[in-house]
């Protein structure tokens, strides 16, 4: 009888592991840091178990344990205490993200250090951008995105990481960026965000729900795909030099699209309610947590992504250094 024996290379674990086909590593993780003003703060966020809201010295300590454990790459959202309709606090030359950068590349001038670039934490009404009538103003929107993304850069940002999917965003914060000397200073784009439900509890973490409406006249409408090629094609013509697509997990399909077509490092983000719901599934005992964010993450990488932002960082980190 003549057939297949596909089970012949996976008899042991060093046969399995001499024939996997995607590998995870500590240097695709990128992590999270949500930082707020003030001293001696630390507050777990209650819908994201294990993830703080933390002042700038706690930061630094959090920040320092990622280092030791060989995470290469963090990315800085900031909370202020101050917020306006024109987000003043995410441009000053004092706020806290620009805060956060400096004191964070003095301490680990090798470390990576990304900038969220958005206004929604910053102005009081909970959007991405200038609001005039109920509506928000695209191009009035580029002006302040622009002079966000040159203070964090002044600050000693490596890469800028704009979030709003403000049309032309990438075009205004590359020239802004050129005009001001920073040209080699790169751009992380998120280029393909779907107006989802997984980002419930990242609200509850950088205090950014909107105060009115909700954020799908420009976020992408979950249902589409061949519109991720468009959104994705204006930011490479643009000057962005990371593709990043938000959310992961549902969008799998939308990562291996991008990885297939373009050329640039695709960055996907295991966002907050896909942590969430394996962070709940895990404290009932219904799930192995490692196994399963092991199994996510590496589904990611296999579906074609370079680096993956992720509040499993460090956990991720110590098992990967646990299995050398």
């Amino acid at each position: 009888m003549q057939f297949a024996r596909h089970r012949r290379l996976r008899q042991t674990a060093n046969l399995r592991a001499m024939v996997r086909e995607t590998h995870l590593h500590i240097e695709d993780l990128i992590y999270p840091i949500f930082v707020v003003e003030g001293e001696k703060i630390k507050n777990e966020v209650p819908s994201m178990p294990g993830v703080y809201q933390q002042s700038l010295d706690y930061a630094l300590e959090d920040v320092r344990e990622a280092v030791q454990l060989g995470v290469r790459s963090i990315i800085v959202f900031g909370v202020p205490n101050e917020k306006n309709e024109i987000a003043s606090q995410a441009y000053c030359e004092h706020g806290i993200v620009q805060r956060a950068i400096r004191a964070m590349k003095n301490e680990f001038p090798e470390l990576v250090v990304i900038a969220d670039t958005c206004l929604c934490h910053y102005t009081s009404h909970g959007h991405c951008g200038v609001v005039e009538n109920g509506t928000i103003v695209n191009d009035d929107t580029l002006e302040l995105l622009a002079k966000t993304a040159v203070s964090q850069a002044k600050a000693g940002a490596d890469i800028i990481a704009p979030s709003n999917m403000m049309d032309g965003f990438v075009a205004a914060i590359r020239q802004a960026l050129d005009e001001e000397g920073f040209t080699y200073v790169p751009i992380m784009s998120y280029a393909v965000k779907y107006a989802s439900a997984f980002y419930g509890p990242f609200r509850d973490a950088a205090h950014s729900a909107p105060q009115f409406g909700d954020r799908k006249t420009y976020q992408m409408d979950p249902a589409n795909r061949l519109e991720a090629f468009r959104e994705a094609q204006a930011d490479v013509d643009q000057g962005a030099d990371f593709l990043m697509v938000k959310p992961a997990l549902a969008y799998l399909d939308i990562i291996r699209d991008l990885k297939n077509h373009f050329h640039l490092p695709i960055v996907a983000y295991n966002v907050s309610g896909e942590y969430a719901m394996v962070k709940a599934a895990a404290q009932n005992g219904w799930i192995d947590e490692k196994a399963v964010v092991l199994e996510m993450l590496t589904s990611m990488k296999r579906a074609g992504t370079d680096l993956i932002l992720t509040y499993f960082a460090k956990d991720v980190a110590r098992w990967l250094k646990e299995e050398k």
